[in-house]
C-alpha cells in the first residue's frame, strides 16, 4: 500500500524576495544576486561556514532548504537513510560553469570546477540536514512534477 503524497510546504525565492508557502518574509531588491543572497543568509540568522563557498545556485538550493525545513519539518521522526532528495532545474550549472569557462582562459579554477556540476546543491542540503537517502538533480525545459512523482514512487 502506497502512502498518499502531497506538498505540505513550499519556498520561492525570486525577483530579489523570499516566500514561504506564499508569504512574503524579505525582499531587497537593492543588491545583485550574491549580495542578495548573503542578505537572506544574515536576514534568517543562519549561522553555517560552508555557506561562503558555495556557488551561487548551491546558496539559492540550500538557503531554500534551510528556509523551508525550519519549523515545519521534524527530522528526528526519520532515519537519516530515509530521507532523499529531489530537485531539478531548466539551466543546471549554468552561471558557474560560465564563471568557470571564464577562468579557464588562464589556470582553470578547482573551487569552482567542483560547482559545475548542478547536483552538488542537493549534496550541500543532504550534509547540512544529515539526509543519508538517495538524492538526485534533473534538467527539464520546465517542471515537470509528473516525473518527480513517478521517481519517487
Amino acid at each position: 500500500m502506497f502512502a498518499e503524497k502531497y506538498i505540505t510546504s513550499s519556498c520561492l525565492i525570486s525577483n530579489h524576495a523570499v516566500y514561504k508557502n506564499g508569504e512574503l518574509l524579505f525582499i531587497n531588491k537593492d543588491a545583485d544576486v550574491p549580495g542578495f543572497l548573503l542578505s537572506v543568509y544574515k536576514h534568517f540568522d543562519i549561522n553555517y561556514s560552508r555557506f561562503y563557498k558555495m556557488d551561487n545556485l548551491s546558496k539559492l538550493g540550500w538557503l531554500a532548504s534551510e528556509i523551508l525545513l525550519k519549523n515545519s519539518f521534524q527530522k528526528e521522526n526519520y532515519k537519516p537513510e530515509d530521507m532523499g532528495l529531489i530537485l531539478s532545474n531548466s539551466n543546471a550549472s549554468l552561471d558557474t560553469d560560465q564563471k568557470y569557462m571564464a577562468s579557464a582562459k588562464d589556470i582553470p579554477s578547482p573551487s569552482l570546477f567542483v560547482y559545475t556540476l548542478p547536483n552538488i546543491v542537493t549534496g550541500e542540503i543532504c550534509i547540512r540536514n544529515d539526509f543519508k537517502g538517495e538524492d538526485a538533480f534533473f534538467l527539464f525545459d520546465s517542471f515537470n512534477a509528473d516525473f518527480i512523482e513517478n521517481y519517487v514512487s
